[in-house]
């Protein structure tokens, strides 16, 4: 298992959910598989919250270097036609982070 993982999460309005889903599991989520450093890729809905605040989706990466998220390859795999023109701009309680496993 590699030392870090990134996480995303994302809240989508209701009426976009089906092309949402579509898009991260065949397009989004394959276009950062082939980034250099990226081991795995899985996806979470919520399905219970103690607030109302915690997005509904969460897509956890397994990356081999911190700064795998922020880099070009990554940039360029997420900025995928569909996901930026369709998706991005309804997104919304987008929340990431970037964790270091414990020895």
């Amino acid at each position: 298992m590699s030392a870090y993982i990134y996480i995303a999460m994302i809240d989508i309005p209701a009426e976009i959910e089906s092309d949402f889903n579509r898009i991260y599991d065949e397009k989004h989520i394959p276009d950062l598989l082939k980034v250099p450093g990226v081991r795995s890729a899985v996806r979470y809905k919520l399905s219970g919250a103690d607030s109302d605040e915690i997005p509904r989706y969460l897509a956890v990466y397994e990356v081999d270097d911190p700064t795998i998220p922020n880099g070009p390859a990554w940039r360029a795999a997420s900025d995928e036609r569909e996901w930026v023109t369709k998706i991005r701009p309804r997104m919304i309680k987008r929340r990431h982070g970037l964790f270091e496993k414990l020895d």
